[in-house]
C-alpha cells in the first residue's frame, strides 16, 4: 500500500521554507490583520455573499 501525504505534509519542503518566509515578511511588514476581522469574514464561509477575503475587505468599508 503506498502512503498518502497528510494535510500538514509537504511534498515540497523548499515550498514550505519559501512560505514561510514571505508570511515573516509581511508580518515584520505589519500587513497583517486582527483576529476579529478575519472571524468576521470566516463566518461568511458557505454563505451566498462569500467573497475571497481581498474582495471581501474592499467590499465591508
Amino acid at each position: 500500500m503506498e502512503h498518502e501525504p497528510g494535510i500538514f505534509e509537504t511534498p515540497d519542503p523548499d515550498a514550505e521554507t519559501e512560505a514561510d518566509a514571505r508570511a515573516m515578511a509581511d508580518y515584520e511588514a505589519g500587513r497583517t490583520y486582527p483576529h476579529s476581522l478575519v472571524r468576521e469574514w470566516l463566518r461568511t464561509w458557505g454563505e451566498p455573499d462569500f467573497k475571497p477575503f481581498d474582495e471581501w475587505l474592499k467590499s465591508s468599508g
